[in-house]
């Protein structure tokens, strides 16, 4: 591992710009005890003690952006609610560009709300609509990225399901990302997996490589893995597939050659939003020109960060230097 050359990848993260494309959600968490069980039926009574909200979905993927000095665009849907002002005030916070949330009265804004006692999830209550974008709306988004595109740097895709990652979305940002020759990746969803051909790089998880190549087994040798990397290599045709492996690391994929890197993290507590925070970084570390090997590396260190922070995290320009300077 060269240090030097990964710190002078992150000092260029300033002048890169990312558009991030994708569902974005407000994450709820209510704190408290549980001393009793209810009256009415037999479920744990939780007494509040603290609620706390946090930036989900391509939300905390711009805002890890941003949060490692990058600049960064969204482009997302929300309801016509109180929960949309929401998300667009803790995204301008996070110095995040909101030109491009949508609002689409026929849906909710995306809300999870987790409830935590002692420490531990009792119940999550989702609220969402997954009907894909309509037309109108995907002409409106078409005219924004048009009004944007030679501002920016690379383009991050981050589909989480909710409706607005569609096929004509997809084939229109790809054609873009190499008609402008800037990196195109995709933190990808297993329904629409077999869509991303011709990215840039894909950042599947082993349980979304697996069941995204509709193999009926998770790999379970390093041989079993490689192989499907390599199938996915073949099926998709990207320029590289990362696979993210949890404790053990991540593999990248070429079509030369296959790298492993092991797990960065010294103690791990939450691994909530490690892959928004693998995508963003490995997306930054492209968009200044790294090589795939430099950016899996840098993208490891913060996700091993991250993981030693509870709920969805974010890195700072100053930890992940200094993680770097410590290994």
């Amino acid at each position: 591992m060269n240090k030097p050359k990964l710190l002078n990848i992150i000092k260029k993260f300033s002048s890169k710009k990312v558009l991030v494309v994708g569902d974005i959600m407000l994450d709820k968490y209510i704190w408290g005890n549980v001393e009793r069980i209810s009256p009415e039926a037999p479920v744990p009574v939780v007494e509040v003690i603290k609620e706390t909200q946090n930036l989900g979905g391509c939300g905390n993927v711009a805002s890890n952006i941003t949060s490692v000095g990058g600049h960064s665009y969204v482009i997302t849907l929300v309801g016509d609610d109180v929960y949309a002002e929401e998300l667009r005030q803790m995204l301008k916070q996070k110095n995040v560009n909101t030109d491009g949330i949508f609002s689409d009265k026929s849906r909710p804004t995306t809300v999870k709300t987790r409830i935590i006692a002692h420490n531990q999830q009792v119940v999550r209550v989702d609220k969402e609509s997954r009907h894909q974008l309509n037309p109108q709306l995907f002409e409106k988004i078409k005219s924004y990225v048009l009004d944007i595109k030679n501002s920016i740097d690379a383009i991050l895709i981050s589909d989480y399901g909710k409706g607005v990652i569609t096929k004509s979305l997809l084939s229109f940002l790809i054609k873009l990302a190499k008609k402008l020759d800037i990196p195109i990746t995709v933190d990808p969803k297993i329904e629409h997996f077999l869509e991303y051909k011709h990215v840039t790089v894909l950042t599947p998880n082993l349980n979304e490589a697996t069941l995204g190549m509709r193999l009926h087994k998770k790999p379970q040798t390093e041989q079993e893995i490689y192989d499907l990397g390599r199938k996915i290599l073949a099926k998709l045709k990207p320029e590289a597939v990362v696979i993210t492996r949890g404790p053990d690391g991540m593999t990248l994929f070429e079509k030369e050659r296959i790298y492993h890197i092991p797990t960065r993290a010294k103690e791990v507590y939450d691994v909530t939003g490690a892959g928004d925070t693998v995508i963003a970084i490995l997306t930054l570390c492209l968009a200044a020109g790294a090589d795939f090997v430099s950016s899996c590396e840098i993208s490891n260190f913060a996700a091993g960060i991250v993981v030693g922070k509870v709920g969805t995290a974010t890195v700072t320009k100053e930890e992940l230097k200094n993680v770097i300077v410590e290994f």
